[in-house]
């Protein structure tokens, strides 16, 4: 068993102490953006679980992160699994991402908000790549989540660095934006869709 799933299975265990089963929230989120469709964009890559929820699924997409060595390890994660051919891995900074205006159906991200310095400036980026009938689906840690993410870093010897822009601001500011919004949530995360 590859070391990287071996973690994973690891890090499963102890949230499930916690009452949090990641994995249920995960489909939780897959089920609120259903639809998906056209040229998908994942913006936070981190160690690759939706990126293989969304393998899994069938879909072929691109995703990004500004972390070489979590990354690095999404694409162990995902061979593991025979689905590393579905997924193209870009390295760079959301607040500029590589790719022409207009060329995403939909843009997704789990639990990546909360790390972002300028939050803003990556919705900008998103809003400029997404087409104009495109789709922005993002998911966070509900507060209780986050207790419970901090509990597990500290368990670990490390602790959780947030900026905690929320997506309750990040809602506001697509609003602004001319975006219609609906938000949802479950005990452990917050979901947020937008579109035109």
């Amino acid at each position: 068993m590859n070391e990287t799933y071996e973690e994973y299975l690891k890090r499963l265990s102890a949230y499930k102490e916690f009452g949090y089963d990641i994995e249920k929230e995960r489909r939780f989120f897959f089920d609120k953006i259903q639809p998906l469709s056209g040229n998908i964009l994942e913006v936070g890559t981190g160690k690759g679980h939706l990126a293989l929820e969304l393998a899994r699924q069938g879909y072929h997409f691109v995703t990004v992160d500004i972390n070489e060595d979590a990354q690095a390890q999404a694409k162990k994660y995902l061979e593991h699994f025979n689905l590393v051919d579905k997924v193209d891995f870009y390295l760079e900074n959301a607040e500029s991402l590589s790719f022409p205006d207009n060329s995403f159906d939909t843009v997704v991200s789990l639990n990546t908000v909360h790390h972002l310095v300028n939050p803003f400036l990556v919705m900008d980026e998103i809003i400029r790549v997404l087409k104009e009938t495109g789709k922005i689906l993002l998911s966070e840690f509900s507060k209780k989540g986050l207790e419970i993410i901090e509990k597990i870093h500290q368990r670990e010897g490390g602790s959780h660095h947030l900026y905690r822009a929320g997506l309750e601001g990040v809602q506001g500011y697509l609003a602004k934006k001319g975006f219609v919004t609906e938000a949802f949530g479950s005990q452990f995360q917050e979901i947020l869709t937008a579109n035109r």
